[in-house]
């Protein structure tokens, strides 16, 4: 397929070819120059699911989920070497898909909140103003829309012109996680999205998770075991650059096939 199937707006829970899973990865290997961190790595994505990447750190989670929204193109030297990455039927990994219009489909809230030094509401509307919405009314209700799934609206509906840097870190990761709805993504890409906030602030967010899969597809990396079990449908086990194990993740951490992972889950190492 070419870029064409990304070109188009993209509507968050509405898989865009029928049947096919919201990812699709065929013998992936990556390199940072010379070092090979991932290493033929296949696995699919079903729609509106969670899927949680775990993994010792170093073995390559991170990297892939970045992959995913060519993110991995901001450092130098570091490309695919081989196989596909599919989202809309697209080889995402093609140099000729263009990146800004991927991360419409494909959205990322990183490990630590990072609102802009804005308002609440300018937060919301930065992604539809970027791509070119200038109607007053309808900012305004997409803003209303994506706070309310981000479960964040009824907290700041009377203060959305105050600075965003002024919410408690939770709400600033939800108000991240808000900024990312706003341009209608079908994927949402989370880069260990508790492990700044406090044991409150983390059940909101995994509640969030838990929410928003009806209407998106949601990849997590997590050193967390207790959260992967909490909020993901599905597990996939990294070590060294290879993907060891991928199954629903209840049948991972009850019965795991492979003893790396077995050892990893009891903390033998890791």
């Amino acid at each position: 397929m070419t870029s064409a199937s990304l070109d188009s707006p993209p509507v968050s829970n509405v898989p865009s070819v029928s049947g096919l899973p919201a990812i699709q990865v065929r013998s992936l290997d990556f390199c940072y120059g010379s070092n090979k961190v991932l290493k033929d790595i296949t696995l699919d994505v079903p729609n509106n699911e969670v899927v949680a990447f775990i993994g010792p750190s170093g073995c390559g989670k991170t990297t892939l989920l970045r992959c995913f929204n060519r993110m991995c193109d901001l450092v130098p030297d570091a490309r695919v070497t081989k196989g596909e990455i599919i989202i809309d039927g697209a080889n995402i990994a093609d140099r000729s898909i263009d990146p800004v219009q991927l991360r419409r489909h494909v959205g990322m809230v990183f490990q630590k909140s990072n609102p802009f030094p804005r308002s609440i509401y300018e937060n919301v509307a930065y992604g539809p103003r970027t791509l070119g919405e200038k109607r007053a009314s309808v900012l305004d209700e997409v803003v209303e829309r994506s706070l309310r799934r981000a479960a964040l609206w009824d907290e700041v509906k009377d203060r959305l012109q105050d600075m965003a840097t002024g919410l408690s870190g939770g709400q600033q990761q939800r108000l991240c996680i808000a900024r990312t709805m706003a341009v209608d993504p079908k994927i949402i890409l989370m880069d260990e999205p508790c492990s700044a906030l406090d044991p409150i602030a983390s059940a909101y967010v995994e509640d969030l998770i838990l929410e928003l899969k009806e209407h998106y597809t949601i990849l997590i990396v997590t050193h967390n075991m207790q959260q992967a079990t909490r909020v993901s449908d599905r597990t996939a086990f990294f070590y060294l650059g290879e993907l060891l194990e991928y199954s629903g993740t209840r049948e991972m951490f009850e019965n795991p096939a492979n003893k790396r992972t077995e050892d990893y889950l009891t903390g033998r190492f890791g």
